[in-house]
């Protein structure tokens, strides 16, 4: 396997390290992806700043870790999918949802399953998303914005997840026990 480095705020120079300094001082650590994904300074922005714009959208924090939990899964990056059901159990998103997308079980909560259908059928479809998939989610009370908030997370999940395949990171011990 090829070895990349994992940079902190010690070793890394100029916008990574301003990006690992403000993540360190965020979480009290640096995730793993970050650590990895300094190794292209544009790339860590990229994600810091597309992450930034998601905090942003109409979907609640939570709605927000589930479709990345979602994302995560069907890509099959371990990493992501342990930070985001941490992450969705801080910002309350329902267990039961959180446990259904890693179990590939049923959702009983008929938003978070709207969600996440949308969310699956937008990687699965790579964007062709049928009509009646977006009646369905527009039916379910989310609006045509928020398919593009969907779009946004896959498109910052296509970032971490792929990087973190070419890395393979662990989860952090922190990560683990917010679980």
């Amino acid at each position: 396997m090829t070895e990349f480095t994992f940079y902190t705020p010690e070793n890394s120079e100029g916008e990574a390290k301003e990006i690992l300094t403000a993540v360190e001082k965020k979480y009290g650590f640096v995730p793993n992806l970050f650590g990895y994904m300094a190794e292209a300074p544009y790339t860590i922005s990229a994600y810091a700043m597309l992450t930034e714009l998601l905090a942003k959208t109409d979907l609640s924090p939570a709605q927000q870790q589930v479709a990345l939990l979602a994302v995560s899964h069907y890509n099959k990056c371990d990493f992501c999918a342990v930070a985001h059901r941490a992450f969705g159990k801080v910002n309350q998103a329902s267990e039961q949802t959180l446990t259904a997308i890693v179990e590939d079980g049923e959702i009983e909560d008929a938003s978070d399953k709207a969600l996440v259908d949308m969310v699956v059928a937008v990687v699965d479809s790579r964007g062709w998303v049928s009509d009646e998939q977006i009646e369905a989610f527009i039916n379910a009370g989310f609006s045509k914005r928020n398919i593009y908030d969907v779009i946004l997370i896959v498109t910052i999940k296509t970032l971490s997840n792929y990087s973190n395949h070419l890395t393979r990171p662990e989860a952090n011990e922190e990560l683990k026990a917010m679980l």
